[in-house]
C-alpha cells in the first residue's frame, strides 16, 4: 500500500483520468504524467506550438508506444530498480529498458554497465563485498589532485552478492576521504528523495515484471568491460544467452525490442533468431568513427543503406546527432536522420531529459543545436521536431511523464 501510494504522490494526478473510467473498448491504460510536462510547457517562448500543448493540459493521458522508459527514471530514482521501472510505467511508458551484463557467476542482471557498481549502488558500504572490487575505493588526495575512485563490476562479484546491494543516483563524490563520503555525489539536479529502496533488478526479474506491467521489453547488450571468453562464455554465448531468457519466459517476439552498440551482436541475432534480429535496434553514439560529423555521410562508418542490406531495420542515435541549425537558427533535421530514413529504417531517439538544466546550452545531448538552447522549455521544441520532421518511432525518456504529456497530445 505504501509503495503503491508513493509512487501515486511522486508522479503525480493533473489531467489524468482514472484506470476505472478509461474507454475498456480501446483497452487502454491511464497514465500519471505529473507536474514536469507543465512546468516545461509554461517555460516556453510564445509559439504556436506552446498553444498547441497548452490545449492538452487536461488530459487524459494514456500509456504509449512511442515512450520508452529509459533505465526507469533516473531523472529521480535510481537507474534499474524496481521503483524506478513502476515510475516509468506509470507515467505512460509503453516500453521498458533493462541495460544487460553479467555477474561472476554469469547471471544477467540489469545495469547501465558492467562496472558502474560503485557509482550506482551502495556495493562500497558492505565492506565484505567491496574487497572484491577491481579497484577498491582510494580516498582523494589533496596533494597530488588526484579524485577519489573505486571501480565495482557485476563480473566481481556473484549474483547472490548482487542481490545485497541498494541501488542510489547514479554519482560520486570526487573529493571523498572515505567510502560514506564517495557515495553523496548526486547531481544537484537530481534528487535523494526516492532513492530510499532501490530495489536492484536481474534480467529474470525484469521479464516478470516487464509482463506483469503489460508493456514491451527492451533489453539491451552491454559491451562486457572484461576480456572476453570469460570463463568460457563468448559473446556469441552471451548473445544468446539474452535471446535464450526471453524465450523460456514465453515473451512473444512482438514484445521485444533489443538493442546493442555491437553491430556483430545484432547481425548474430539476424542469422541464429531471425524473428528476434529483425526487432532489434542498433544503438549509434557517433565513436563508431574518430571524425564523425551527422552532416557529413564521408565520416560514417556505415551508410545508412549498407545497414539495411544487413538486415538492419531500426536505428537509435544520440538526439544530437538527429539535428541541426538552419540559418535561422531553427532546430531542423540532420543529413544523417535524412539518410536514414531514406534508407528506410526506423529511427529512435535517446535520451530525452538526461541532461540538467539547459540554461548553459544543454550539454552533450544536445551539442549540435546548442546556440538554440537557452532555457528548460526548449526540451519540447526539440521533441516537437523529432517527432514530426525527424520523424522517431519512439524516444527514450528518463522522466517519461514529459514524452507521454507530448505523445498523447499529438495523438502519437
Amino acid at each position: 500500500m505504501l509503495g503503491t501510494l508513493s509512487g501515486l504522490l511522486l508522479v503525480g494526478c493533473a489531467g489524468v483520468t482514472p484506470a476505472s473510467t478509461q474507454t475498456t473498448a480501446e483497452s487502454r491504460i491511464a497514465a500519471q504524467v505529473g507536474v514536469r510536462p507543465f512546468y516545461l510547457v509554461d517555460d516556453m517562448a510564445a509559439s504556436e506550438l506552446k498553444r498547441q500543448l497548452e490545449q492538452c493540459s487536461t488530459g487524459p493521458f494514456y500509456r504509449s508506444n512511442f515512450v520508452i522508459s529509459h533505465r526507469g527514471a533516473p531523472l529521480q530514482f535510481p537507474e534499474h530498480t524496481k521503483e524506478g521501472y513502476l515510475a516509468g510505467a506509470r507515467m505512460g511508458a509503453g516500453t521498458l529498458e533493462c541495460d544487460v551484463t553479467f555477474t561472476k557467476d554469469k547471471a544477467l542482471v540489469c545495469r547501465h554497465s558492467q562496472c558502474d557498481l560503485a557509482n550506482t549502488t551502495d556495493i562500497l558500504l558492505h565492506s565484505d563485498i567491496a574487497m572484491q572490487c577491481s579497484q577498491p575505493f582510494t580516498p582523494a588526495n589533496s596533494k597530488t589532485g588526484a579524485p577519489a575512485a573505486a571501480v565495482c563490476c557485476t563480473s566481481d562479484i556473484t549474483l547472490a552478492q548482487f542481490k545485497q546491494l541498494k541501488g542510489k543516483m547514479d554519482g560520486f563524490n570526487p573529493k571523498a576521504q572515505t567510502a560514506e563520503e564517495y557515495v553523496q555525489g548526486t547531481p544537484s539536479w537530481r534528487t535523494d528523495l526516492y532513492a530510499q529502496t532501490g530495489t536492484l533488478m536481474t534480467l529474470q526479474d525484469s521479464i516478470v515484471l516487464f509482463k506483469k506491467l503489460g508493456v514491451k521489453q527492451s533489453p539491451e547488450l552491454k559491451k562486457p568491460m572484461v576480456p572476453m571468453p570469460f570463463d568460457g562464455m563468448t559473446q556469441q554465448d552471451y548473445a544468446q544467452k539474452l535471446v535464450d531468457a526471453y524465450r523460456v519466459a514465453g515473451i512473444p517476439t512482438q514484445q521485444l525490442l533489443p538493442q546493442s552498440f555491437n553491430l556483430d551482436d545484432l547481425l548474430y541475432w539476424l542469422k541464429q533468431d531471425p524473428d528476434f534480429g529483425k526487432q532489434a535496434i542498433f544503438l549509434d553514439e557517433g565513436t563508431n568513427s574518430p571524425d564523425f560529423d551527422p552532416m557529413q555521410p564521408r565520416t560514417w562508418k556505415w551508410t545508412m543503406a549498407e545497414l539495411k542490406r544487413q538486415g538492419v531495420t531500426t536505428i537509435a542515435p544520440a538526439m544530437w546527432m538527429l539535428v541541426t541549425l538552419n540559418d535561422a537558427k531553427k532546430i531542423v533535421p540532420s543529413r544523417y536522420a535524412i539518410e536514414a530514413k531514406k534508407a528506410g529504417l526506423k529511427i529512435i531517439a535517446w535520451s530525452f531529459e538526461r541532461s540538467g538544466p539547459l540554461a548553459n546550452g544543454g550539454g552533450w545531448y544536445y551539442q549540435t543545436i546548442s546556440n538554440a538552447i537557452n532555457h528548460d522549455g526548449d526540451m519540447m521544441v526539440l521533441l516537437d521536431v523529432l517527432a514530426k520532421q525527424v520523424g522517431v518511432s519512439a524516444i527514450f525518456a528518463d522522466w517519461p511523464g514529459t514524452v507521454t504529456y507530448y505523445a498523447n497530445c499529438m495523438g502519437l
